[in-house]
This record gives C-alpha cells, sequence and structure tokens, in this order.
C-alpha cells in the first residue's frame, strides 16, 4: 500500500501515541485505520474504494502463503498483520458507506463458526475430520437453501479463484456428493485415457481441451493425496528457480556461455544443481 500511517507521529505530537497494551490490540487497528481515513488523515487512504484494494488483498494472502512456504514465522506474523489491514480497511469503507460494520462482520462469522461446529458448541458426534467437512458442507447446502440459493455444489465457488484450486475445491464439493472414483487407481487410469486421448488429438483446439482435461485429473490426483495442487506447483515453480539460477551461477563460475550450451551440458548443470539447491 502506497501511503502508511507512522504510530510515532501526529500532526500534533511526536510521541508514542500508543502503549504496547494498545499496539496488541485489535481495536487500535482499527482506530488508525478510522484515522487514515479521516478528513485530515492520508489521502491516499481516502481515495481506496473495495475495488481499488482488490489486488492488494489478494498479494498479501499471497505473500502470507509464501512467508508459509519459507516456514517463517516472524514474515508471517507480519503478513497475517497486512492481511488484518484489509479487513480493517474494508470494514471502514463499508461502514462510510453506511453498507455494515465490523461489528456485522464478526457476527456473521462468529455466528457462522458456531453454527458450522456442532460437535464443539452442540450435541453432534463425528467420528474424524472427513466427516468434520462433510456436516460442513451439509450445513452450508441448507443454509443455502433457506436463502432460496441453489443447492448444487459447483455453485459459489469464486470466480477469480486460481484455475488449480478452483478445480480442486470443486472436485472436494462433487466427491462429497458420491461423484467419486471408488480407489485411487480410477485416477492413475483416467490420467493415463487422457495422456492418449491428447495423442490422438489432431487440432489446436482439441489439444488445448485435452490438456486441460489432463490439468483437471492431476489436480483430482493431488486432492487424492491430500495435497493441495495450488501450493504443490507453487513450489515446484520455486524449486525450478533456484535450481535454474544455480545452473547460471555454475556456469558463469566456469566461464561458459551458458546460453549456447548443448542441451545435454545443460542437463548435466541441472542435475548438479539438484545436489547443491535441492
Amino acid at each position: 500500500m502506497a501511503c502508511h500511517y507512522n504510530p510515532r507521529m501526529t500532526s500534533n505530537q511526536s510521541s508514542q501515541p500508543f502503549t504496547e497494551e494498545d499496539l496488541g490490540q485489535f481495536q487500535t487497528l482499527v482506530s488508525i485505520v478510522s484515522r487514515l481515513r479521516a478528513p485530515g488523515g492520508c489521502p491516499w487512504d481516502r481515495e481506496q474504494t473495495h475495488e481499488s484494494l482488490k489486488r492488494h488483498l489478494l498479494e498479501e494472502c499471497y505473500e502470507a502463503l509464501e512467508a508459509i512456504d519459507q516456514e517463517s514465522p516472524p514474515l508471517l506474523a507480519e503478513e497475517l498483520g497486512d492481511i488484518l489491514v484489509q479487513v480493517a480497511f474494508h470494514a471502514d469503507i463499508a461502514r462510510e458507506a453506511g453498507d455494515f460494520t465490523l461489528a456485522d462482520v464478526l457476527t456473521a462469522i462468529n455466528g457462522k463458526l458456531v453454527r458450522r461446529h456442532p460437535h464443539v458448541f452442540g450435541d453432534t458426534s463425528v467420528s474424524d475430520a472427513r466427516e468434520v467437512e462433510l456436516n460442513w458442507e451439509q450445513l452450508k447446502a441448507a443454509e443455502r437453501a433457506q436463502q432460496g440459493a441453489r443447492k448444487s455444489p459447483v455453485d459459489g465457488i469464486p470466480n477469480a479463484l486460481p484455475a488449480l484450486s478452483y478445480s480442486q475445491l470443486m472436485q472436494d464439493r462433487v466427491s462429497r456428493m458420491g461423484f467419486e472414483w471408488e480407489d485411487v487407481s480410477g485416477v492413475l487410469d483416467k490420467i493415463v485415457e487422457e495422456v492418449d486421448e491428447f495423442r490422438q488429438a489432431s487440432t489446436d483446439s482439441e489439444k488445448a481441451h485435452e490438456l486441460g482435461d489432463m490439468l483437471m485429473v492431476m489436480v483430482n490426483l493431488c486432492r487424492w493425496q491430500d495435497v493441495q495442487a495450488e501450493d504443490a506447483l507453487r513450489q515446484a515453480n520455486g524449486r525450478f528457480r533456484h535450481r535454474y539460477l544455480q545452473m547460471e551461477a555454475l556456469a558463469e563460475e566456469r566461464h561458459l556461455d551458458f546460453e549456447n550450451l548443448p542441451l545435454d551440458e545443460k542437463e548435466a548443470l541441472w542435475q548438479e544443481a539438484k545436489t547443491i539447491v535441492g
């Protein structure tokens, strides 16, 4: 975000306006955001809307994911704070417009958590996490029905989700409705089938179609292995990047023209890089 409020400075004083205890409270964040967006606050912050902040919210979420991948608790704490800033900003924009308040946000989510955990806050019994997920989807479907919304499990998935995440969530949902292979061998057979169909495709559009089907089946395999496809690919991208950079570094150390090396020599560098960076 372009403008950050410095809690050590105000227009009237140069001392810290908040105690250490204050800084550890969510209400302090709400107050800071309100001050930023109030008349006389930060011009940039005052101009923001739900729409203009969309990319910032997405970026902060991805930065939190990266912190998790890096297994860095201090960085994760910082990135979660940045996400909370986004929540506070959107709530303040809505309050100013008269749409809803932060209390409405908290009331809705607290009520939802209680309703969808009857095995914790009620007398429902569950045997494992899978049953919890099934109950969650059934409760959500019942809520949608009460609201007059469509009941299909493939409805209500955000279109803005990355394609891999969208596919995995959709397949998760339909599997809970019984649209599922009996075991993982069905998924593996389907992968072979889709590869064969790709080989038989004769036009670019047919190949693109079959590649999409192959990706969906690979996502399904990830789901069967309890792996998030989006995370798996992001981490694979990271490994590839580190190995490629290491290849370039090795070539530079040896005064080799990396770009013009034969493919077999590049492959040798790749294998060496794998042993160095993993």
